[in-house]
């Protein structure tokens, strides 16, 4: 529970925060690599679509379904990491407390 530890949890909420405002920009970085595979294929199948003179609407549902799925996954992961700080604070602050509460009077 040292400082060391909430600041490692600070870093890593701003790269998820980094990785969510990409996600959210339209950029595949971020992504897992099974994200990228399906936003491909969706991306492929769009394209014979075209080639084909058919509508892409299935494809580009697909493609806004895959970062939807992106975005709710960094923002659970975002989440997590908040409550695993403020877990952290608040057990610093009740061992300051105790140690505070325990000293010589």
């Amino acid at each position: 529970m040292s400082n060391a530890d909430i600041r490692r949890l600070d870093k890593e909420i701003r790269r998820t925060t980094k990785k969510l405002e990409a996600v959210q920009r339209g950029e595949w970085w971020p992504l897992t690599s099974r994200e990228r595979l399906d936003m491909t294929r969706a991306m492929a199948g769009g394209a014979r679509n075209i080639h084909r003179g058919r509508s892409t609407t299935g494809a580009e549902d697909r493609m806004d379904s895959i970062g939807s799925a992106a975005e709710r996954r960094l923002n659970a992961e975002l989440t997590a990491l908040h409550g695993e700080r403020q877990r952290l604070i608040t057990e610093a602050a009740r061992a300051k407390a105790a140690k505070k509460s325990s000293g010589w009077w």
